[in-house]
């Protein structure tokens, strides 16, 4: 295996606003072939911790590349920016590290055609905005790519941040578009609620929440899954009756301090969400 970090560096003229904090790390592991078993290409998850846009949580970080790779995927981890920088500094380093895959597919043994984004949390509110912005003039115009180039072919979405309406997670928005804007800018607010910008480019969906996620309420998911059902978007979704937000894996190799996110009754969503991108990509 093959274990890069790149940086991913967006300037001030393509955000529209001055940068704060240094270049996104990329951090690619990028799996060899093996003379004699496969030199075929491989699906790639690209992948986004949560953390409120105010932190990167590392137990969804590289335990959950290690079991990406434990199935045969290439994975590539966005530490990506953070407050004070706002939006939409962090979509356009995910939408330049989607090209800069795309780019080298061949390099890295990658099916360009089967590139996954997925996140937790915020950053399943960061992998989302990807999958319903990609087409958007403002975002790839502003980046001088084409638009395929940075299309996700599905999300892998986990207890994602979706909506700014009742259901919000505050701290979330506030990190993401500063605290005066997240009450003030009314126009931001509802693009950055990704269930009115769900349309047919979205791509296929898997998507997992708990029931009892005391953070992130379940309605997040289900306003988004409702948004896909009326575009005709294919997706998958599974609802656990148990969990707290931040569960990440489920296993103990996420249960973090005291055990608090050992949750054995939804750690299938790993091997569900391997199947989707071996069957549906």
């Amino acid at each position: 295996m093959i274990v890069k970090h790149i940086p991913i560096e967006v300037t001030s003229k393509q955000v529209g606003k001055p940068v704060v904090g240094d270049p996104a790390d990329l951090t690619a592991y990028i799996l060899e072939p093996v003379e004699g078993i496969t030199d075929k290409k491989r699906p790639a998850v690209l992948l986004c911790p949560g953390g409120g846009y105010h932190k990167l949580s590392g137990r969804e970080d590289q335990p959950v590349a290690m079991k990406y790779l434990a199935a045969g995927f290439h994975v590539f981890v966005l530490h990506y920016s953070l407050a004070p920088d706002v939006f939409p500094r962090a979509l356009m380093e995910l939408a330049l590290s989607m090209k800069l895959i795309r780019e080298h597919g061949n390099e890295w043994n990658v099916d360009i055609e089967r590139i996954a984004v997925s996140g937790f949390s915020a950053g399943g509110h960061l992998a989302c905005c990807l999958g319903v912005f990609w087409d958007k003039e403002w975002l790839y115009g502003a980046l001088d790519v084409k638009p395929d180039m940075i299309r996700p072919d599905g999300m892998i979405l986990c207890y994602p941040v979706i909506t700014s309406g009742e259901s919000c997670h505050r701290g979330s928005f506030e990190c993401l578009m500063g605290a005066d804007a997240a009450y003030k800018d009314e126009k931001l607010r509802r693009l950055l609620s990704l269930e009115y910008q769900v349309g047919s480019q979205v791509p296929k969906t898997f998507l997992w929440h708990t029931w009892t996620d005391q953070s992130v309420p379940v309605e997040n998911s289900l306003a988004l899954l409702q948004a896909l059902r009326k575009a005709g978007v294919n997706a998958e979704a599974h609802l656990y009756p148990v969990g707290p937000h931040g569960v990440a894996l489920g296993t103990d190799e996420t249960q973090g301090v005291n055990g608090k996110y050992l949750e054995p009754y939804c750690d299938s969503w790993m091997d569900l969400a391997v199947r989707w991108v071996r069957e549906q990509l």
